[in-house]
């Protein structure tokens, strides 16, 4: 059974930068602000597409948080025995808030504790995690999932209007969710590097949960005497990302390419996606270069 993670302490959930604290919610952060690579003087809007561990256990100053984020639609990517198993009793409504149940996996566990002892069927370190995430992204995006996780987040983001907020999450906000927010920075144009560190960052936001992770995983036969190598399984290693994108780049060109072959947005579409998420830089944060 998956840790309640948000009974554990949020109290050292970074303020700086992209993250912002909610009490009761870990890893919760802003993907905007990038830098768009090819196209000098621009980035990606903030204040639309946040992301964050499993939010149910906000505390009331969170919830208030939330909602003066202007969040309109939260994307729950966790499977249905996940769902089950952390919400009893069920949690309750989000006043203006609109909850959408997206699964990437109708059945499967893919808490960080599950995803690491399955990365060992192949291999350990960022080369099996790649792999990981390119299962994550052919079920999210498979035809015969009917919940259409990535269409829906990509088709929001796409609208013909100023597209609302949004928060994304799976368990710990850091695999599914990782993978959907790779294809949104990279659909905007940002660097693989630039999406690799913003990857990373979960490293930080879950740091207060690296521990009980890693407990957890020792308690499997595949980590047993192991706990370095527990320890590389709840990283997320710029390596990681880099890998997993050029594993899409291999298969289908580009990113454009795969997002379009897996039917998840049209051309037009991604144009518009684009449009909506694409500013004039006011700053650069992240201290990314601009090619």
């Amino acid at each position: 059974m998956s840790p309640d993670y948000q009974n554990m302490a949020a109290s050292a959930l970074p303020h700086a930068g992209p993250f912002i604290s909610i009490p009761g919610v870990l890893n919760f952060r802003d993907i905007g602000g990038f830098p768009i690579t090819s196209r000098p003087g621009k980035m990606v809007r903030r204040g639309i597409v946040f992301r964050s561990s499993e939010p149910s256990k906000a505390k009331d100053s969170g919830l208030e948080r939330i909602q003066q984020l202007g969040i309109k639609q939260v994307y729950d990517l966790r499977s249905p025995h996940e769902f089950l198993l952390a919400h009893n009793p069920p949690v309750r409504e989000w006043e203006g808030v609109e909850k959408v149940f997206a699964p990437v996996f109708l059945e499967e566990d893919y808490s960080p504790e599950a995803v690491a002892i399955r990365n060992q069927s192949f291999g350990s370190g960022p080369e099996g995690f790649a792999e990981v995430y390119m299962n994550i992204l052919a079920s999210g995006s498979s035809p015969s999932n009917e919940a259409k996780p990535f269409a829906k987040i990509l088709s929001h983001l796409a609208s013909d209007v100023l597209p609302t907020p949004i928060l994304i999450h799976c368990s710990a906000g850091k695999d599914r969710t990782g993978v959907i927010c790779a294809l949104i920075l990279s659909l905007c144009g940002v660097a693989d590097e630039g999406v690799a560190i913003e990857y990373s960052l979960t490293d930080v936001g879950l740091k207060p949960l690296h521990e009980t992770i890693i407990s957890n995983l020792m308690k499997d036969d595949a980590f047993v005497g192991n706990p370095e190598g527990a320890r590389q399984m709840v990283r997320a290693q710029k390596e990681t990302m880099l890998n997993t994108l050029q594993k899409i780049r291999n298969s289908y060109g580009s990113v454009a390419n795969c997002v379009t072959s897996l039917g998840l947005l049209s051309s037009e579409e991604i144009e518009h996606l684009r449009r909506n998420l694409i500013v004039d830089a006011t700053e650069d944060p992240f201290g990314f270069e601009k090619d």
